[in-house]
């Protein structure tokens, strides 16, 4: 574990949650709405992304600093986990995207596209690079890979649930399966379990407590993020 990279990439991740914050709550919106275009204290425009606070009455978009420690903790995290390693800069990149992605499944139950479908070529390229520099082919591949397999197993699962999986969440688990395969196969088959494990634990918690009903739909892609940074924390230990 290296403390003063974690140290050092924990503070660089706090303007980069500064900066998720304005798509987070652009973003927050039901499937197949336009997305926030107001302040919702004043009712004020939005200026240029990236926005953090309304221009005329200061309020915050979201909850003060709560994206930005989130951002911090998780990037911190994979820099103490994997050092210097080339490949972490890619890990750190889908990790702030899973902080935005969580926040906006969790208040709408949406992944949108315009946050997951970019994150595919910024992630292949973040590995290529890794490759080149780790000298390891084969990793790439297996990332490769990884992103297909989790792909066609989420196609199954949704064709095998009536369709009640969402279409983000398939589109989310291509994301996982590149870092997860990238790590090995045993690192894809235990992150790609612990999502489901997290959900149904998380799942059982609400209906014990009556938060929710056995119809009721819960958010998947935290659970499945959860998962996947779980076992990349745990990978090689």
């Amino acid at each position: 574990m290296n403390l003063s990279w974690a140290a050092t990439a924990a503070v660089a991740a706090l303007p980069a949650g500064t900066v998720l914050r304005g798509q987070v709550f652009r973003l927050s919106v039901r499937s197949g709405e336009p997305e926030a275009a107001a302040c919702q204290t004043c009712a004020g425009p939005i200026q240029a992304w990236p926005a953090a606070r309304c221009s005329l009455c200061g309020s915050w978009f979201g909850a003060p600093v709560v994206i930005e420690l989130l951002a911090a903790i998780v990037t911190g995290l994979l820099f103490a986990r994997f050092g210097t390693q080339p490949a972490v800069a890619a890990f750190a990149y889908l990790g702030l995207i899973a902080v935005a992605l969580t926040e906006i499944d969790l208040a709408v139950q949406r992944l949108p596209d315009r946050l997951t479908l970019p994150a595919y070529p910024a992630l292949i390229v973040l590995l290529s690079l890794a490759a080149v520099f780790d000298g390891n082919g084969a990793a790439l591949i297996r990332a490769l890979l990884g992103g297909l397999v989790l792909i066609a197993g989420y196609l199954l699962l949704w064709l095998a649930s009536a369709r009640q999986l969402g279409g983000g969440d398939i589109k989310l688990a291509g994301l996982v399966g590149l870092a997860l395969g990238w790590l090995g196969w045993p690192t894809l088959i235990t992150g790609a379990s612990l999502g489901f494990v997290l959900a149904g634990i998380a799942g059982l918690a609400l209906l014990m407590t009556r938060r929710i009903s056995r119809r009721a739909e819960i958010s998947f892609g935290p659970y499945v993020l959860a998962g996947a940074l779980l076992a990349m924390f745990a990978s090689g230990l």
